[in-house]
């Protein structure tokens, strides 16, 4: 039974007063957030009046942005260290409704400011040196001048936008609070209640009816509620091309990848590059059938090739072990990451009603924070590595840059937590004293690239194919979406793999195509995580003072332009080359292994 928050020593806590002190704090900071808006809201018509009073709103906007984002922050971070907590759903429920009165009071800016010609704001900046420290921000935004409309306009969207989201909420309570999966037999032939939660472990039980049995109830829900899933996402599509349409975007694909200077190409290369490597995916499931001795359902993908006997590792080894797995970082990283440490950065440990999973979320002006549930596992150190790689990408931002540019796109977001993660993954391997333990880390290598290339490369196949048949006014029932998905599921992972009938509604379970055309960037943040792990571990010096720079550019530039700092052009295919390239040789030295040449 897990403890209960006051039973955790404060030692495994993060320090969040350094946030926010206490009550009166937070409402002072609540009431000066509100004097701020109000000050804004006094700006209007003037805004654009001289580069005096542009730089004055810039100033109160800034300003407004640093004390909302850390309160905001700070609430959800309170909230979900033990959800039940009363005040924890307080201070959520406080700074949701100051979040919807700032976007309803201030709609009117974004119109007023882009109603001016970018002329005269590149004027303004002559004029006054201060403003130059908002010019790339002001530069991406008159990227969106075109696409602009009038102040009713905007008003009318953001009305809109607190009306909207219905879709996602129903998905949202039928995937987390109404979901009831039924019950299975574990390993032992105890009944158990099957959850989201503990889903992922049955799949990889080395029982196979356990983890058959898991699969089968859970795709039978889905299959239950389809129509309804499918009803909600078709909502959800709708109003995408709702938001393209009036702003003026051809489609939500060009909408989603307008904000960071990407063109259509890098999602369609990506796609094609996946194609193109299809066999070496049907290499791999060859080989695990032969590991396993049948042939694959879906729900053997997940299982380990060997049995996994996880070794007992406390806290403090884990922190030893990163420490060692880093060091192709250098000594300045690891000095700064000591922080994370000393500084109480992260909540080591589960509670009862803490969030599951693990996450980073940092504030400008203040140290990032680490969420995990360490349970003494290696799959743990993984987590620690991940999220511990996002918060010195914060970290380095934020100290780096101003607020206006620190903020780092989430195309370039996985980057970092992944280059951790591939190192640690390396460090073990080099250090396993068994066949087994070797087996284990290589295939920890190989399942991540199956699903952050392949599978997330597949779910962008699916939202492009799904929002061109669309606009082609195919409908799209639920049949419709179960078959393109299921056509998609064969093709991509072969003939070695049978794919069950169940797997056709798992498009259904999948949150991330509810926030449209972003799940390719967990494949390109993979790809191009290789090659910088790559060139860190054959001892690159230049990629070593390089990869700094680029975790300190913040959102500086456009996310592309930040990659090429490290030498990858994701308009072009090395990138992925690279990434397959890898994936080959550590599936080369698999069957080495297994056919016992090593």
């Amino acid at each position: 039974m897990e403890k209960k928050r006051n039973e955790i020593d404060n030692k495994y806590k993060w320090d969040l007063t350094k946030m926010v002190k206490d009550e009166e704090d937070f409402l002072d900071k609540r009431n000066k957030v509100i004097s701020l808006v109000n000050e804004i809201k006094n700006m209007k018509s003037n805004i654009m009046k001289s580069s005096d009073t542009f730089l004055t709103y810039l100033k109160v906007d800034e300003e407004l942005s640093i004390l909302f984002e850390g309160l905001y922050i700070y609430a959800y971070l309170y909230y979900y260290q033990d959800m039940a907590d009363t005040y924890g759903k307080n201070l959520k429920s406080s700074v949701d409704s100051l979040n919807d009165s700032i976007t309803s009071n201030l709609s009117f800016v974004s119109s007023e400011i882009l109603s001016t010609s970018y002329d005269t704001v590149k004027e303004y900046l002559k004029e006054n040196n201060e403003l130059k420290k908002y010019a790339f921000m002001l530069e991406k935004m008159f990227r969106y001048q075109k696409y602009s409309l009038s102040e009713c306009e905007e008003k009318i969207i953001a009305e809109a936008t607190n009306a909207f989201g219905t879709p996602h909420d129903v998905f949202s309570n039928m995937d987390n609070v109404d979901i009831d999966l039924g019950f299975i037999k574990d390993e032992s032939g105890k009944k158990v209640k099957l959850t989201q939660a503990n889903y992922i472990k049955y799949m990889g039980s080395n029982v196979r009816s356990v983890r058959k049995d898991a699969f089968n109830k859970m795709y039978s829900y889905f299959k239950k509620f389809n129509n309804t899933i499918s009803a909600s996402f078709l909502g959800s599509i709708k109003e995408n091309f709702f938001y393209s349409k009036v702003r003026g975007f051809n489609s939500p694909l060009e909408q989603s990848l307008y904000s960071d200077a990407i063109e259509l190409d890098v999602y369609d290369n990506l796609i094609n590059k996946v194609h193109d490597n299809m066999y070496l995916m049907d290499k791999y499931m060859k080989v695990r059938n032969k590991c396993l001795g049948k042939k694959q359902h879906m729900y053997d993908i997940y299982v380990d090739l060997v049995e996994k006997k996880d070794k007992d590792i406390s806290f403090d080894d884990a922190k030893k072990h990163l420490f060692l797995a880093l060091k192709p970082l250098g000594s300045n990283y690891l000095l700064d990451l000591e922080h994370a440490f000393n500084d109480k950065w992260i909540d080591i440990y589960p509670n009862e009603f803490k969030k599951s999973g693990a996450y980073q979320w940092g504030s400008y002006g203040y140290n990032p924070y680490v969420s995990i549930n360490f349970d003494n596992t290696l799959d743990s150190v993984s987590t620690l590595a991940h999220e511990l790689g996002h918060a010195m990408h914060t970290f380095y931002s934020n100290k780096n840059n101003t607020f206006v540019d620190a903020n780092y796109p989430i195309f370039l977001a996985e980057i970092a937590s992944t280059v951790n993660e591939v190192l640690v993954d390396d460090y073990f391997y080099k250090n396993a004293t068994s066949k087994d333990e070797k087996i284990i880390y290589l295939t920890n290598f190989l399942d991540k690239f199956r699903t952050t290339i392949y599978r997330q490369t597949m779910f962008a196949e699916f939202e492009k194919i799904v929002y061109n048949k669309f606009i082609s006014e195919i409908p799209l029932t639920s049949d419709e979406l179960c078959n393109t998905y299921y056509e998609l599921n064969k093709l991509y992972y072969g003939k070695n793999v049978v794919s069950d009938e169940s797997i056709r509604y798992e498009w259904s379970r999948i949150p991330h195509f509810y926030t449209p055309f972003y799940v390719y960037k967990y494949a390109t943040g993979l790809a191009s995580a290789l090659t910088i792990a790559s060139e860190l571990l054959s001892g690159n010096n230049e990629m070593k003072e390089n990869y700094k720079k680029f975790l300190s550019a913040g959102g500086s530039n456009y996310p592309l332009d930040i990659l090429k700092s490290v030498g990858i052009d994701m308009t072009k295919s090395d990138a992925l080359d690279k990434a397959f390239k890898m994936f080959n040789e550590k599936l080369e030295e698999l069957e080495r292994i297994v056919d016992g040449e090593v």
